[in-house]
This record gives structure tokens, C-alpha cells and sequence, in this order.
């Protein structure tokens, strides 16, 4: 469908401390648009503010602060805004049964439902103007839900479906909505799943215990089967930069052989076989 172009080259950024939120905001501060990127801890949000940005502080955990930074975007920007990239996002490792409550909510509490928060303040916004653009970082593993990383898929399973749904929603106001599903990364992801794997998960007390630290110690250090394919981030802050520009931005972008693979899989193979290659995967990793 063909969406109008932006009234305003104005985007709100998250989760740019680092990786793919980053890359997004420099590309497209590159590209002309004025970009307010956002960051959780004060020393990425003075990071950003140092390298010339209009940085803004939010926790999308936290609805006070959603409501703090939306208030300070529209005091900076003067009450407009072009477009949206939720790019923040929280991934913690784990056999499912080794998961607490409050582990499984906090990875839904950011990935998805302060995310759809934060959108929400700014639909009437992009309604006002008749125009808008909403870019949702998803992930692979939005469409193929991987062993041992079940909750994290789970909320970008989430994600997809929501965002297929405001997609529709918001049709008529024109304002669009795509998703945009990386695979393997070249970020801090990788090193911040094993750092909330060892401090979350009672490894003691699970039959995956001796499992977790050789996992935990390949995904610090490198040696994951996937390493030989990912990218840098900028490879998806370029389909970022699609989503916002074209006239006909896609619904669903790739980024990486394997997302191309399991957007595929997901759609064609089927669910019996797709478990036959994860059990070999699990076993490859795991034993």
C-alpha cells in the first residue's frame, strides 16, 4: 500500500546506546532527518548528547518514564513528529522451566508492552498530521521460536502480531507500520544474554547447569554456529531507512541469510521437520 511521505523528517530512536539503535540514529541524522535518539542509563544518554544528538532519557519498562521522554520529545521538536523505530529490546537466556515469573514478564514489559505504550502516545500525533511511520525491531526468532530463548521469541512473536494488527488499524489514517526482523547481529546482544543468563538463572538447581556456562561463554566470546553469518548494525539501519523513505515501505524486512531462512521455513516447511533440525541444533550446543 502506498503511505504518504513524512510531513516532518523527525524520527524518535530507542534503545541507541549501542548496535543497531546507534547505527540507526547516525544513518539517518546522515540522511537529513533530526533524530532524537533515546538511551536508559545516564552514561549512554550522555554519550549521545556528547556526539551532538538531542538525546532523550527513557526506560520503556517504565510508564513514568514514557511519559517523561514524550513530554521532553515534544518540548524539543515543538509538538511534531515524522516517524517511530522501537528498536529496545531485552533478551534473556534460559530453558523455559528455568525461568521465573518476573524474568518472563520483564522481557514482554520491554519488548512489547512499553513499546506499544510509547506508540501509543505518538498515533495522534502521526493522525494529526496525516502522516506517520512506525518501524517495530523484531527478530528472527519472531518467526521461529528458538529452544532456549523461548521467552525472549515469545515476546517478538508478540510483536509481529501486533504490529500486523496496527498495520490494518491504521490503514486509513494512513500512518504506516513495518517490522523489521534481523538475524545475527554484530552488537553487545550477545554479550548482554549471557550476562542476564548468569545473573538470573539459578544454574545450580538446572539440569541445563553445566550446559549454560560453556553457552554462556560462547555467546561472550564468539564461537555460536550463526557468528559466520552476522552483520554490522548498519545493515539494519539501512532497511530502517527503507521503511521510513519509500512510498511503499515493505511490511516485513530481512536482514541476514538466516532471517531470509526462517521467514521462509516459517512459512513453507513443515513444523515437524523445523523441530527435527532445532533437537539437532539443541544437541550440537547443549549435548
Amino acid at each position: 500500500m502506498k503511505i504518504p511521505q513524512v510531513k516532518h523528517r523527525s524520527v524518535l530512536v530507542t534503545g541507541c546506546s549501542s548496535g543497531i539503535g546507534r547505527a540507526t540514529a547516525e544513518l539517518l541524522r546522515a540522511e537529513g532527518w533530526t533524530v532524537y535518539p533515546t538511551a536508559r542509563k545516564p552514561e549512554d544518554f550522555e554519550a549521545l548528547k556528547q556526539s551532538g544528538f538531542e538525546a532523550i532519557e527513557l526506560d520503556v519498562g517504565s510508564s513514568e518514564s514514557i511519559a517523561a521522554a514524550v513530554e521532553s520529545l515534544l518540548g524539543k521538536s515543538g509538538g511534531t513528529l515524522g516517524a517511530v523505530v522501537n528498536n529496545a529490546g531485552f533478551g534473556m537466556p534460559g530453558a523455559i522451566e528455568d525461568l521465573s515469573r518476573e524474568a518472563m514478564r520483564q522481557q514482554f514489559e520491554v519488548n512489547l508492552f512499553g513499546l506499544q505504550e510509547l506508540t501509543n502516545h505518538l498515533i495522534p500525533i502521526f493522525r494529526q498530521q496525516g502522516s506517520g511511520r512506525i518501524v517495530n525491531v523484531s527478530s528472527v526468532v519472531g518467526r521461529i521460536s528458538l529452544p532456549f530463548m523461548g521467552i525472549y521469541s515469545a515476546s517478538k512473536f508478540a510483536l509481529e502480531a501486533v504490529s500486523d494488527a496496527l498495520r490494518v488499524e491504521l490503514s486509513r489514517d494512513r500512518i504506516g507500520v513495518s517490522l523489521v526482523e534481523p538475524g545475527p547481529i554484530t552488537t553487545r546482544f550477545s554479550t548482554n544474554c549471557a550476562g542476564q543468563g548468569e545473573d538470573q538463572l539459578d544454574a545450580e538447581r538446572s539440569r541445563y547447569g553445566s550446559a549454560y556456562k560453556r553457552y554462556f561463554e560462547k555467546r561472550r566470546n564468539g564461537g555460536m554456529s550463526e557468528d559466520r553469518f552476522r552483520l554490522p548494525p548498519e545493515a539494519v539501519a539501512r532497511k530502517v531507512l527503507h521503511a521510513l523513505e519509500s512510498p511503499r515501505p515493505k511490511i516485513r524486512y530481512c536482514v541476514t541469510i538466516p532471517a531470509y531462512m526462517g521467514a521462509l521455513a516459517a512459512r513453507f516447511v513443515p513444523a515437524a521437520l523445523i523441530d527435527r533440525v532445532l533437537v539437532c541444533h539443541v544437541k550440537q550446543r547443549f549435548g
